[in-house]
């Protein structure tokens, strides 16, 4: 039985990665994808190999697991120590090593096997860095599992009948996206508007598994109709107390940008709608729980017309911003 070696950080793993990985797949019996997992690298190691599993799922994939050289001048032992490294990480005979670039040739000849040049011209015409640097611009490039860490979320948030759902939905087809919807609406108009503390985890694990699986198909932004921190504004008003665990996902989560609406427009009666005299007081606390997150934040107000220039000019800002703008993925499990 072959075994057949790739080596790479995939940082991020890209289209040409997956046409390297497939041609090497054809060519051996069984494909050993190893990751590099320099402790300084932009994106954690875990989250790497997990994406490369998921991309590879009849190739085994293995983290490295340990400090390397990068480059021959960086250590006089460079080859050995990679030698070295990679028959540990690999639990069979390497029979073959695939890449696009020279070092190939060196590495297979460490490794006693033969090796099969790939790709060097770039058929996707791109690389991990040029990715990293403009990511918005190659995003045909990146897989589909990939693209949640770099898509830019906005929020649509705030009080009750102030137009979120409309704005959302709207700015989504403006943006040729996606639109998260209020998974609260979702979960109580299936109990026919009645809600009951029990029923807090419940919309929070929804509007958090919607919003992480939407991501997938999001182009480069993705619009959300509420969030977690929502459901904790919300779980405390309505009963003095939101369980831990929401509170944290919801601070863990990241958004390039929130539209807070304001309640300057007419509440308009609906059965899964419980606070018509408690807008203003509801929206002040919404604008101090972004301030104490530190979420960046535009409050929409005025007309329609108005919230809606309002909220297309901020949308396009974030979506111009450079590629470091949001600290950390919007998806951070």
């Amino acid at each position: 039985m072959t075994t057949g070696l790739v080596l790479g950080k995939f940082l991020p793993p890209h289209r040409g990665h997956l046409y390297l990985c497939h041609f090497a797949r054809s060519c051996v019996d069984r494909l050993c994808v190893v990751v590099d997992t320099p402790a300084d690298a932009p994106i954690p190691g875990a989250v790497r190999v997990a994406w490369m599993r998921e991309l590879l799922p009849d190739c085994v994939v293995v983290d490295l697991g340990r400090a390397m050289p990068q480059y021959p001048h960086e250590h006089p032992d460079f080859w050995a120590l990679w030698r070295e490294a990679l028959l540990a990480a690999v639990p069979w005979p390497i029979d073959r090593v695939f890449a696009s670039e020279p070092y190939g040739v060196r590495l297979a000849a460490e490794l006693g096997a033969r090796f099969t040049p790939v790709d060097p011209g770039r058929v996707h015409g791109s690389s991990g860095t040029a990715i990293r640097a403009d990511p918005f611009a190659h995003w045909g490039l990146l897989p589909d599992c990939v693209r949640p860490w770099y898509a830019r979320r906005i929020c649509v948030f705030g009080p009750e009948s102030t137009g979120k759902t409309t704005l959302a939905r709207r700015l989504a087809e403006r943006f040729d996206t996606l639109c998260v919807p209020e998974y609260a609406r979702i979960w109580l108009e299936a109990r026919g508007g009645d809600v009951c503390e029990d029923d807090i985890p419940h919309i929070a694990e929804g509007q958090a598994a919607s919003e992480d699986a939407l991501a997938r198909d999001a182009n480069r932004l993705l619009f959300c109709d509420t969030d977690l921190l929502t459901t904790v504004i919300w779980s405390e008003v309505l009963y003095g107390r939101c369980p831990a665990w929401i509170r944290e996902a919801a601070a863990a989560r990241r958004y390039a940008l929130t539209l807070l609406c304001d309640v300057d427009v007419p509440w308009v009666d609906d059965p899964v709608r419980y606070l018509p005299e408690a807008r203003q007081a509801f929206f002040q606390r919404c604008e101090q729980a972004l301030i104490e997150a530190g979420r960046p934040c535009v409050v929409v107000r005025g007309s329609w017309e108005a919230r809606w220039s309002i909220a297309v000019e901020a949308a396009e800002r974030a979506l111009r911003g450079p590629p470091d703008a949001v600290p950390g993925p919007g998806n951070p499990g």
